[in-house]
């Protein structure tokens, strides 16, 4: 289901592309990113997310374009963009729970206890869900709920989200179809992902 970090497709020019509807004020890598998938049409028509590492938030688009939500979110613990080995989560260490960079083609679906889930790679089990419960230690709510992204890396890999973003604005974008995600890589720029051009310093 990944389609792998490099998408190595040419990015159409900038001054052809269409305006993101609501992305002024977020990221420059989240701008550019979505100017791309809708210059290019990567999105095929389809709803898409970007998800946003380095500053841990989830940007949720419909199929036009336009920004539909927008919240925080719990990434894996490790550090990276490169997808974790075929371990179970049991056998995982900390620093090889990594939420990978890519461009993949996600759907709802469920996880073994019968909860809706946003399945983005199903070779790792990367999903995106709402925020679990977790252990007390893991203060995941509290991190969710916190001013800054420097404790929001927890999870096994997964992209946990608060409840009602996950509800009203994921659940809805991908109800009836099937859409892409895009996860920035923490390393190095979005370019990477999209195989556009370095932008002039």
């Amino acid at each position: 289901m990944a389609f792998g970090v490099a998408l190595m497709l040419p990015i159409a020019a900038q001054a052809l592309a269409p305006d993101p509807a609501g992305v002024a004020g977020t990221p420059s890598a989240v701008q550019r990113v979505a100017t791309w998938v809708l210059a290019s049409k990567d999105n095929q028509r389809r709803p898409f997310i970007i998800v946003d590492k380095a500053n841990a938030r989830v940007f949720v688009f419909d199929a036009a374009g336009a920004l539909e939500g927008a919240a925080a979110a719990l990434l894996g613990m490790g550090r990276g963009d490169k997808a974790r080995p075929g371990n179970s989560m049991a056998q995982l260490g900390p620093d090889e729970r990594i939420t990978p960079a890519g461009r993949f083609l996600a759907n709802l679906d469920h996880d073994t206890h019968g909860q809706v889930i946003l399945l983005i790679d199903y070779e790792h089990s990367i999903a995106m869900h709402a925020v679990v419960k977790g252990t007390v230690a893991e203060r995941r709510a509290e991190r969710l709920a916190s001013a800054t992204a420097a404790d929001n890396r927890i999870s096994f890999g997964c992209i946990n989200v608060p409840l009602p973003f996950f509800r009203d604005v994921v659940r809805d974008a991908f109800a009836h179809t099937d859409g892409y995600v895009y996860i920035l890589p923490e390393s190095g720029t979005p370019d990477l992902l999209i195989g556009a051009p370095v932008a002039p310093r």
